[in-house]
């Protein structure tokens, strides 16, 4: 394979596309936000012999230089960089708009200006559609930001598709639905529950009603690699998800079960999103990526979550339970 790029590297889902591309034969580029501590993100995670197959150029998608420089001759580009924690949108949603749309714009410039790109796949996300108006949801269905968070990538995925339709710029967009598995951090539902049981704590989360299609981080690498190689799916959105979702008051239920634990569940009212924000229910239709990539899960639920569990198991150490990261 050629040269690759993965913004976002250092992310949860990033880093597990960064290792199933390298795995995979690919010269991978990973662009991650800079520290003065020289961390990598999740890339530390990795096996050592693969992260000595990954370049990794330190930088921020919010300095234009830095996306042009990193970009230069490179023939696919993976666009997975964006600030993701919806209740951090509330409190700071400026921060939202420059990273994940004036972001996503120096992206998409500098691929306009580097020859050497062949392809771009940009990163969306299921809560873009907001609650469901019907169910499964397909790529037609309305866009509803209710959150600064989901109007941050609605902006972002217009701007791929205005420069596919202005500039005929080869983008596709890949709409995620819920994403889970190991390296994920707390701020995530599932494993805020499996790290609160392991604590033996009572289970804290917010509303347990909402609904959700949970897909496994392996599903989800497979789905970008898969449109990565399809030139039917340039200038399109394509969802990927399970097509089957959970209230998550019945996840917290499966969880406990799979790790044989009892746990008391407490409602914690400052994990709650304003009642207009609470997105009920996201359910996949992936009619167009069966289609256009033959992408279906491999992955149920269970298996997803046990080889999850088990991750946490071993990797707790690392993480500060009880607390409420945004």
């Amino acid at each position: 394979m050629a040269k690759i790029l993965v913004t976002g590297a250092g992310g949860f889902i990033g880093s597990h596309l960064c290792e199933e591309l390298v795995r995979q034969g690919a010269e991978v580029r990973a662009f991650v936000r800079y520290n003065s501590r020289n961390e990598k993100g999740l890339l530390e995670d990795l096996p050592v012999e693969i992260q000595h197959q990954i370049e990794v150029i330190p930088g921020d998608l919010k300095d234009p230089d830095a996306v042009k420089k990193v970009v230069k001759g490179c023939k696919k580009v993976f666009h997975l960089g964006a600030l993701i924690a919806i209740p951090y949108s509330y409190f700071h949603p400026f921060n939202f708009v420059q990273t994940n749309v004036v972001g996503t714009a120096h992206l998409l410039n500098a691929c306009l200006e580097e020859d050497s790109v062949e392809r771009i796949i940009h990163t969306s996300t299921s809560e873009v559609y907001g609650t469901a108006q019907y169910a499964p949801i397909d790529e037609k269905h309305p866009l509803q930001a209710q959150s600064p968070y989901a109007a941050s990538k609605i902006s972002a995925d217009k701007l791929a598709e205005s420069y596919y339709l202005s500039f005929g710029l080869p983008v596709v967009t890949l709409r995620p639905f819920n994403t889970f598995g190991p390296r994920q951090s707390l701020r995530a539902i599932i494993p805020t529950i499996i790290s609160q049981a392991l604590e033996g704590q009572k289970i804290r989360i917010g509303n347990m009603k909402p609904r959700r299609d949970f897909l496994y981080v392996r599903d989800t690498v497979r789905g970008f690699i898969q449109v990565g190689k399809c030139d039917e799916a340039v200038g399109r959105v394509v969802n990927i998800g399970t097509g089957q979702d959970v209230a998550i008051e019945e996840l917290v239920k499966i969880i406990l079960h799979l790790m044989g634990k009892k746990a008391e569940i407490e409602t914690e009212e400052r994990r709650i999103r304003p009642d207009k924000s609470e997105v009920m229910q996201l359910l996949s239709d992936t009619g167009l990526a069966q289609k256009l990539i033959k992408w279906s899960p491999q992955y149920s639920l269970e298996e997803g979550l046990r080889e999850t569990i088990e991750w946490y198991r071993k990797n707790l150490s690392r993480f500060k339970v009880g607390g409420y990261p945004l």
